[in-house]
């Protein structure tokens, strides 16, 4: 793949808009401001795009969303981008679209392309919200990890020992799960579950030093199936509890997820502290070794370094790649 691997990026539209750079490489939605500037960093961009495996569709619906622009608005602007370039090169029509590929982080991103049928049928869609149950296609689309960098504190490490609580969340009732999990254990005893986010106003940086402190961190659904909890849950050393339906993993296809994480249906947060009080100290130590060897992976940097998030994503490509040269 780092040899032969190769993306045309389509230089079209004005960066000072919505196209070709990132809004931003911090908050939540950092994870698609980082693909946008690390393709242009790395080795795997090439200005001929007869040499090209796959095309990338530069253009960010969260610059969009930046300038107010309504959901409706969006989806004429991603239409009429992407039909000036089917007009004005041949690669498209070569595959109706199959080798072209766009990246979105903010669910505007998804509900803005929504409404174009010809590109979400078959362009690659390299998104933070893969959800089974909205369309996404996970043999042809891609999961991207929802990274909120840069991370305070440093990663966790060799660290079991201070892990005495059970299991940790705290964070809005934005969805049914959620709503469940607070109203189910929020006055447990073992398990530190708080119906909202820890007030920064009571310490610096409590939050984020819960993660150190917890054994198991439990990650429900939000607004959409991802959260950026899974990736602070692996940076922190704290093996994650996917809680949450229909969601495709990041890095599925390179990931065995249960190796370092606990994935769970919805329906098993009302059993949820006896599932974690039945994993055995020498399951969970595997599993955190199994973590902190994983967190190079959920990180971003610029430019780019070998095994970390942007080469995930590349890899996760080019398993999509057309093998048939034109």
């Amino acid at each position: 793949m780092m040899r032969n691997f190769k993306v045309f990026v389509y230089q079209d539209g004005d960066p000072n808009t919505y196209y070709q750079t990132p809004r931003k490489l911090t908050g939540k939605y950092a994870s698609e401001g980082y693909f946008f500037q690390n393709i242009h960093e790395s080795s795997f961009r090439t200005e001929d795009p007869e040499k090209a495996d796959l095309f990338f569709i530069p253009i960010s619906c969260h610059k969009m969303r930046g300038k107010g622009i309504s959901y409706e608005n969006m989806t004429v602007i991603v239409r009429n981008y992407v039909e000036s370039l089917i007009a004005k090169y041949p690669y498209w029509n070569r595959t109706l679209g199959a080798d072209h590929f766009f990246v979105t982080c903010h669910d505007v991103g998804v509900r803005a392309t929504e409404g174009l049928a010809f590109l979400v049928k078959n362009a690659i869609r390299v998104v933070c919200s893969p959800s089974y149950d909205v369309g996404y296609i996970p043999h042809k689309d891609v999961a991207l990890p929802q990274v909120l960098q840069p991370f305070p504190l440093p990663a966790g490490g060799n660290d079991i020992e201070n892990r005495t609580i059970l299991g940790f969340w705290a964070g809005h009732r934005n969805s049914r799960i959620r709503v469940i999990l607070a109203r189910v254990w929020e006055n447990d005893t073992e398990l530190a579950i708080s119906n909202n986010r820890i007030n920064r106003a009571i310490g610096e940086l409590v939050y984020q030093k819960s993660f150190y402190r917890t054994k198991f961190c439990i990650c429900p659904g939000g607004s959409q199936v991802n959260s950026a909890r899974i990736a602070d849950s692996i940076h922190y050393g704290c093996v994650p509890v996917i809680l949450s339906n229909y969601y495709d993993l990041p890095f599925n296809d390179i990931l065995d997820w249960r190796k370092f994480s606990l994935v769970l249906k919805e329906s098993d947060v009302y059993n949820l502290k006896q599932i974690l009080k039945s994993i055995s100290d020498e399951k969970f130590a595997m599993l955190h070794k199994r973590l902190v060897e994983v967190q190079k992976h959920f990180e971003w940097h610029s430019p780019p370094v070998p095994h970390d998030a942007f080469h995930m994503v590349m890899f996760e490509l080019w398993l999509r790649r057309h093998v048939i040269k034109y």
